[in-house]
């Protein structure tokens, strides 16, 4: 990607694994009336030029492609295969349909492995007509293009599952996370835009509490930061942004940003 490539961010889902809403939940976020509080399961998308780049593809994938009339995607790049990040993927289809192409995913050999598992008639030898057209590319620890954009991999810790962040430039997305190596955190350094969960207030077992998600971001000192996978512990939308310095704010679903 050239240096003066403009780079669009599309936050499609900012929420944790249930959703905000969450189902049968009365709680004050919950019942909010803020279109900021009603988050879809976590995922993003990359534009730059006429190539679209989806970061996680999870079970609202479809709803998010039809609220942002997206009506083509050239990849999707995947950071773990826990369902809330992956469980969209059969939705992929409708793009080879309407589009007669393949998409290509990217992830680590590991994550590739578990979508083998948690779809296998997608990989059966014998295939079923109408199922999704994906070609698997395996990803390490070294950079790798698509449509001559430069991914960077960043690799973090999900409690006990080592999942992948991505540095674009100068931007970096990173979502699940509850510990970053100082080698690894050294790959955000620089970046003028950065992504970051922050699931509640309280800590967590295997995300970043807002706290913690706000100390590394003044180590880091990024122009901008945007907070997502949040959950209705966090708080409403307008009640935390309050709280917090001016260059951070909370993401939100169908925010869009430019890098």
């Amino acid at each position: 990607m050239s240096t003066d490539s403009k780079m669009k961010i599309t936050f499609l889902g900012t929420g944790t694994s249930t959703g905000v809403p969450v189902i049968a939940c009365n709680c004050d976020v919950c019942r909010s009336d803020d279109p900021h509080d009603r988050r879809y399961r976590t995922s993003a998308m990359l534009t730059v030029g006429n190539t679209n780049v989806v970061i996680d593809c999870g079970p609202d994938f479809r709803s998010q492609m039809l609220k942002n009339k997206i009506e083509n995607i050239d990849a999707v790049i995947f950071t773990h295969a826990h369902r809330d990040h992956i469980a969209g993927l059969d939705d992929i289809r409708a793009f080879n349909y309407i589009l007669n192409k393949v998409i290509n995913i990217y992830g680590t050999h590991e994550t590739l492995e578990s979508i083998k598992t948690q779809f296998p008639y997608i990989f059966y030898s014998g295939r079923y007509f109408g199922v999704p057209q994906i070609t698997l590319n395996t990803i390490g620890d070294e950079p790798f293009t698509i449509s001559g954009i430069e991914f960077k991999p960043i690799r973090i810790m999900h409690q006990d599952l080592p999942i992948t962040g991505y540095r674009i430039g100068d931007f970096t997305y990173i979502t699940d996370a509850n510990h970053i190596d100082a080698a690894e955190l050294d790959k955000v350094r620089g970046s003028k835009v950065i992504v970051l969960n922050a699931l509640r207030n309280s800590r967590h077992v295997s995300h970043f509490s807002l706290g913690e998600a706000l100390d590394i971001l003044e180590d880091l000192k990024p122009e901008r930061a945007y907070l997502t996978h949040i959950s209705h512990f966090l708080g409403k939308q307008e009640d935390v942004e309050k709280k917090l310095p001016p260059h951070i704010r909370l993401a939100y679903d169908n925010l869009v940003i430019d890098i």
